[in-house]
């Protein structure tokens, strides 16, 4: 684990950046991007971890504890309040368009042509990244955000902001 206590700004007891959790992450293998330790570390320290799994997995590991489906890519909405899941299955559905242009975008690119990493990820959102390997290659390039740079809390009791409304008529 990463100990900063002279002079960091995490907000957590170890009191780190987000570039220096980041480069505390750098050069793992595939399969050993962050332990349960470092994951409660990003959480007290209100970090989000990012990086992807197999060719369909969107993990993240910290202030958010989730992972999404993102077979050849995808986009996840996020508030401080997680993920953004659209229940009423409806891709059309107003209610739904309007509470995602509140959230941060983060757009997981699968073999992207700017990179020769599997897995990267383009967003607005403030962060800093690093380097995940598989038999020597770069595999993934995750990234390490601050919860506190997205949204406003808009969460379930699980920590996953959800929408579910019935169609009237």
């Amino acid at each position: 684990m990463l100990d900063g206590r002279r002079g960091g700004i995490g907000k957590g007891r170890y009191q780190v950046t987000k570039e220096q959790f980041a480069e505390m992450l750098n050069g793992r293998e595939y399969g050993s991007e962050i332990t349960r330790d470092e994951s409660r570390q990003a959480k007290e320290e209100g970090f989000v971890v990012v990086f992807g799994a197999s060719d369909d997995l969107v993990e993240f590991r910290g202030a958010i504890d989730y992972e999404d489906g993102c077979y050849d890519g995808g986009v996840v909405y996020l508030s401080k309040g997680g993920p953004f899941i659209h229940e009423c299955g409806d891709n059309d559905c107003p209610h739904a368009a309007r509470e995602r242009e509140k959230c941060a975008k983060l757009k997981a690119v699968w073999c992207g042509g700017y990179s020769d990493a599997s897995w990267t990820y383009e967003t607005n959102i403030p962060h800093a990244t690093f380097n995940i390997y598989e038999y020597g290659e770069r595999y993934c390039v995750g990234i390490v955000f601050e919860l506190a740079a997205l949204g406003e809390e808009r969460s379930g009791e699980d920590g996953q902001e959800k929408i579910n409304h019935r169609r009237n008529g």
